[in-house]
Formats: C-alpha cells, sequence, structure tokens
C-alpha cells in the first residue's frame, strides 16, 4: 500500500530500496566493526563509529519513513516487513546528525575503556585482564585475594557514568523520535506482543523457575558457610557476589568443587581431557562443527576458518568476549574469542556456532528478516546443542575413554545448574534495571544503589563491600556500555531446554532428559534447520511450534531437566533456611 491512496507497489518499492540501502550500510558497519573489536586503536574505533553512525540514521530515516505507508493492504510479508523495520534498531539516535554521531562515538568509547580494563592483583606487580581477573575467582580460596579481583575489575565502570548518562538520554530521544516513549520500551516492543505483555510474560517465566533457583541459592549458601565461615557468609541473607566463582555471579559452575555432594565418585573433568591430549582451539571448534554437521548441517566454510580470531594476539587490544558475526549476510561467518583450552570454552564455543549456523540457514531471506524469530531464538540454538555434551557423547567422539566412571547424575545437574539455574536471575535483573534507567524511574544519582537493590532482590547476591555511587558497577558487564540488551539471555536459558526436550524426542532419545544427547540424529536436525530456515519471517510463535510444537515459552522442559537435583535439594535443605 502506498501513500493514503496508494498501491501496494508502492509499499513493495520502498522496501526493495531500503533492504538494498541498509544491507549495504550493515555490511559497512560489521566490517568496520570487526576491525574495530580485533584491533583497537582510536583510528578503528572513529572507523566504527562513524560506520555505525551511517547505519543507524539510515536505519531511524526509513523507519520514520516508512510510516507514510499503511499496511492494511499491503500482503503479508510487506506488513511484517513494515514492522520489523520500525523495530529493527536496539540504539535508535536522534535525527540531528551531529547528536547521532556522538551516541555511536560514547557506545565505542565506552567499549573501549571495557575492553583495556586492567588490574595488578594481590601478590603480583603486573595488570592483568579480565580473563586472568576471573580465573582468580574461579581457582583462589583466599577471600581477600577473591576480593580484590573482584574489586580491581569493577573499578573499570569508574569513569563511565558520565557517558552512560549522556547515552541514555541520546538513546532516549531516538527512540522518541520513532513512536516510543523509551528505549526500554522500543526493546520490549520486539517479541510479537505489546511491551507490557513481554514484560508479563517474562515475569511467568521467572515465576515457573524462582522457588527451584531459590533452592539451589540456599544450598550454595550453606556449603560456602562450610568453607569460609559465618564471618564471610550470613546464614540467611545474600551471598557475597565475590565467593560464587564468576566476575558478575552470573554462573556458579567454576566453585563446583566446593558444593559437590558429598562422597561424589569420580567426576570426568573434561578441561583435563583436552589439555591431555594437546587440543588446540581450532580443534575445539572442529568439535564443535561435526556436532552441527552430524544432523544435516553444511560445513563451516573455509572462510570461517581463515577470516575468525580464535586466540588472543600478542601485539594489539581486542575484546576477547565471545561473539559470533555474520559480516556480509550470506556465507562469511565468523567467531571472535581468545579461546582456552577449558570445558567452559568447549561449551561456549558450541554456543557461538549456534549463531553462526543460524545466521548460515536464513541468508536467503530478504535481508529484513535474516535475523532469528526472536533474539532469545538466536542465543537458545547453540546452547540446545550443548546440552547434548553429555557422558555419552563424549564417549562417541573419543573425548572420555571406554571404562570412565559416570559422573554420578547428581553431580552432573548440580554442575549444570550452577550454569544454567544460577544465570536466570541475572539474565532477568540486568534489563530490569535498565528498564527503569531508561523510563527515568532510576536517575543517575542512584545508579549504582539501586544496581545492586535488583540485583538482591532477583539473585539474592551482594558486594563484597559497600559500593557508593562514585562507583558504576554496571559498566562491568560488558552488555551495558555495548548497548546489548540481556533479555535475550534470560529466555535462551528457558528455551534451550524447551528446544531439547523436543529434538530429544524426535531423535527417540531414551531415558532422563538430561541424559539426551541427539548427536547423528538427522531427524532433531531436519526439524531444528526448518526453524532455522524461517529467520524472522514469521512471528516467534509460528516459529517455535515448528520445532516443538508448542506456541508459548515454557520453563517445563527446565523444570523436567533438572527434576532429580530439585528433589536432592529439597532434602539437603531441610531445616536450613531458604532465601534472603
Amino acid at each position: 500500500m502506498g501513500v493514503s491512496g496508494g498501491v501496494s507497489s508502492g509499499i513493495g518499492a520502498f522496501l526493495h530500496r531500503a533492504e538494498s540501502r541498509l544491507l549495504d550500510l550493515s555490511i559497512e558497519a560489521q566490517q568496520a566493526d570487526w576491525v574495530y573489536a580485533t584491533h583497537i586503536t582510536l583510528d578503528s574505533e572513529a572507523v566504527a563509529a562513524k560506520a555505525n553512525s551511517r547505519l543507524i540514521g539510515a536505519t531511524v530515516e526509513l523507519a520514520k519513513e516508512s510510516t507514510r505507508y499503511t499496511t492494511d493492504r499491503a500482503s503479508p510479508e510487506e506488513a511484517r516487513k513494515t514492522k520489523l523495520l520500525r523495530l529493527a534498531l536496539s540504539l535508535a539516535a536522534p535525527s540531528n546528525v551531529t547528536e547521532s554521531q556522538e551516541l555511536t562515538a560514547l557506545v565505542a568509547a565506552m567499549q573501549g575503556a571495557y575492553a583495556k580494563g586492567r588490574h595488578v592483583p594481590l601478590g603480583s606487580s603486573e595488570p592483568v585482564d579480565l580473563q586472568a581477573l576471573s580465573r582468580i575467582l574461579t581457582e583462589s580460596r583466599d577471600p581477600a585475594a577473591l576480593e580484590d579481583a573482584w574489586t580491581g575489575w569493577h573499578r573499570v565502570g569508574h569513569g563511565m557514568r558520565a557517558d552512560f548518562t549522556r547515552y541514555v538520554d541520546l538513546a532516549n530521544r531516538g527512540a522518541r523520535e520513532l513512536g516510543f516513549e523509551d528505549t526500554g520500551v522500543m526493546w520490549r516492543s520486539k517479541y510479537d506482543m505489546p511491551p507490557e505483555q513481554f514484560a508479563q510474560e517474562v515475569d511467568r517465566l521467572w515465576q515457573q523457575v524462582e522457588p527451584f533457583y531459590r533452592s539451589l541459592h540456599a544450598y550454595v549458601r550453606r556449603r560456602l558457610r562450610g568453607t569460609y565461615g559465618d564471618a564471610q557468609v550470613p546464614v540467611a541473607g545474600p551471598i557475597p557476589a565475590h565467593l560464587l566463582g564468576n566476575m558478575w555471579s552470573q554462573s556458579w559452575e567454576g566453585i563446583y568443587p566446593l558444593l559437590a555432594p558429598p562422597q561424589e565418585g569420580a567426576h570426568f573433568d573434561l578441561t583435563k581431557a583436552l589439555v591431555s591430549r594437546g587440543t588446540t582451539p581450532e580443534q575445539l571448534v572442529r568439535y564443535a562443527e561435526r556436532f552441527f554437521v552430524s544432523l544435516g548441517l553444511e560445513p563451516l566454510p573455509a572462510s570461517f576458518w581463515e577470516r575468525s580470531m580464535l586466540t588472543r594476539p600478542r601485539d594489539r587490544e581486542v575484546v576477547c568476549h565471545a561473539s559470533a558475526w555474520d559480516l556480509d549476510y550470506a556465507d562469511d561467518i565468523r567467531i571472535k574469542m581468545c579461546i582456552e583450552i577449558t570445558g567452559e570454552d568447549f561449551q561456549t564455543v558450541h554456543h557461538e556456532l549456534g549463531h553462526n549456523f543460524y545466521q548460515r540457514a536464513y541468508a536467503r531471506q530478504p535481508f529484513l528478516f535474516r535475523e532469528s524469530a526472536h533474539d532469545g531464538f538466536h542465543e537458545a540454538v547453540g546452547d540446545t546443542i550443548a546440552l547434548s555434551v553429555t557422558p555419552e557423547y563424549l564417549l562417541r567422539i573419543g573425548l572420555s575413554e571406554p571404562g570412565t566412571p559416570e559422573a554420578d547424575d547428581t553431580g552432573l545437574l548440580l554442575h549444570r545448574a550452577l550454569e544454567k539455574v544460577a544465570f536466570l536471575p541475572f539474565g532477568l535483573a540486568v534489563d530490569r534495571w535498565r528498564w527503569k534507567v531508561f523510563s527515568g524511574a532510576i536517575g543517575p544519582a542512584d545508579y549504582n544503589r539501586t544496581w545492586w537493590e535488583v540485583r538482591t532482590q532477583y539473585q539474592g547476591v551482594a558486594p563484597p563491600a559497600p559500593r557508593g555511587e562514585e562507583e558504576f558497577d554496571p559498566g562491568a558487564k560488558y552488555h551495558v556500555p555495548a548497548n546489548v540488551p540481556y533479555m535475550r539471555y534470560f529466555l535462551a536459558d528457558i528455551l534451550q531446554f524447551q528446544f531439547h526436550r523436543a529434538l530429544a524426542k524426535d531423535a527417540g532419545a531414551g531415558g532422563p532428559l538430561h541424559r539426551a544427547s541427539i548427536f547423528e540424529s538427522r531427524e532433531a536436525g531436519h526439524r531444528l534447520l526448518a526453524m532455522l530456515e524461517l529467520g524472522q519471517s514469521r512471528e516467534w510463535p509460528d516459529a517455535l511450534e515448528v520445532l516443538t510444537g508448542e506456541r508459548r515459552m515454557d520453563a517445563a522442559g527446565l523444570l523436567e531437566y533438572f527434576a532429580p537435583l530439585r528433589r536432592w535439594l529439597d532434602e539437603q535443605n531441610e531445616g536450613h533456611p531458604i532465601g534472603w
């Protein structure tokens, strides 16, 4: 439908022009971002900021132009494309060119400050990066060293407050120009439902899993008290964040040795197995590629192996945060990681390749449909595959030897819950806080206090010592300075179990859900690919139905997966306080 009384060809011609222009600018921006992320300099930062400013400016311009067209007589495809165009941005810059360039420069500068963060740990004379500080949190049992590493990294946000405050103001101006109340409302409008309904859906999913999380939290708190004593860990309050083995307390598997079930038998150590075989970073990625290929998907292109960054270069600053890239929206897919040979990175590589195989599957769609059904789908695909990294799978690919003692299912499930279930409230808290910041319910003078109030509310964690407003602890989490919406990770943590349950059924996997693997199942691969190829051409309930037969996100798969552990935790917690 064209402008007031035109015909459908009017909006069709507009969309064709818009997609062509946005494809060109998106490729330019991706290439500039890749150079910046893999070679951080003032020049690469400036080039990336300008490329992103051009892309954002064009997207805002075209989104506004699209409002001149009505879609009541447009084809369903044209109507969906128009809607998606208006929702395409996670960062909407103001139409004022100077302000638009300022906004993208602010985000680039905050990302650069994050990437260059360093701290000299206790007992050392040399500054180290986030990866090294994270290893201290995982490996040390000295509360002073743990607090020092935690506090040292969180200083990275110290100088970001003013930039972040200005970023919020400019981002909200851009969102309002597109017709949204603020940036948070714009983010929540991307889920094929009204933003207030989406917020209710998130609450519903959290209510399904919150009792399980509280049970896990109570068990972990009690075991940590056994290690660190009453002076460090309260009987019934929040857990100190620096004792949980992760810089953001978002996953706790790093302290599994402190939490393992009593009298646990021999536990298979994937990290040790990988290291003992002399596994290289490329070989680690080859393991993950082999899994996707076993489902019937095409191998990665040669360019992936030539152009990806798999290890930290010695000669320059880079953004080590693991990410998957689609540079030409066709076949130039890559990952960027500073891979370490660990079981954790084995899982992470599966996750990142999930993005790449998804990107490749929907590459035949029109440009505005080259995205996942919603952003949680993109994050869930690789993690769904990682749920099939079971003891039986590791045996089949030769990473464990015949006769290797099987890990007790309680230990196996506890280890995975420390990764997956522990993450859920953090995945919720990051954007719950940002939604209030964007709406104005939280002002700059209260950023840090409210950050910890929200995290304590959902996670039951607290900083190792009081944190004042001279700090800006949200800046110590990459996704905040980088303007990456975080609700996708919460949704993915739910969806991956829903996906896994459906695909395991297709694969004919018997036994309990946590032991099921879809490795080498072409039936499961066929159903997975059918969903991946849709991209964003259909509303997400349609895509969910293709994969699972269900039209509503549901945590029942997660609760079924962990059912044996839930019963065990209830027994362990009997007579002990739950909650904070």
